[in-house]
């Protein structure tokens, strides 16, 4: 935990490196303190078919999946800082935006917890 999803178009990714967009992810989301580093998972998924506002418009979006129990104020600035730090990789790009969700305890479960 956490779990960041990219989602851009193809043309992004090609252009930027997914390298280079899966590390500004990561360490946006390390930068913020609020999590161990080994703990960051970050993921790309590049589309080839999107329309954004009826158009074709270049874009990256981010899914933040975090464990409950952090403050409004710390999905603010994590939030803040993953957008910062691809608007600096990318400017030109016309939309850049993140959303942040909380897993819910009761229901996450990785391999580790079952026996």
């Amino acid at each position: 935990m956490p779990h960041f999803i990219i989602e851009c178009n193809r043309e992004i990714a090609e252009k930027i490196g997914p390298d280079e967009l899966l590390r500004t992810v990561y360490h946006a989301a390390d930068a913020t303190g609020l999590f161990e580093k080994s703990d960051i998972k970050v993921r790309i998924k590049p589309y080839e078919l999107f329309i954004n506002g009826g158009i074709k418009k270049d874009f990256i979006h981010v899914f933040g999946n975090i464990l409950y129990g952090r403050t409004d104020d710390q999905k603010t600035a994590l939030s803040r800082k993953v957008v910062e730090q691809l608007y600096h990789l990318s400017p030109q790009t016309e939309i850049i935006s993140i959303n942040i969700r909380d897993f819910d305890k009761a229901s996450y479960c990785n391999k580790n917890m079952v026996s």
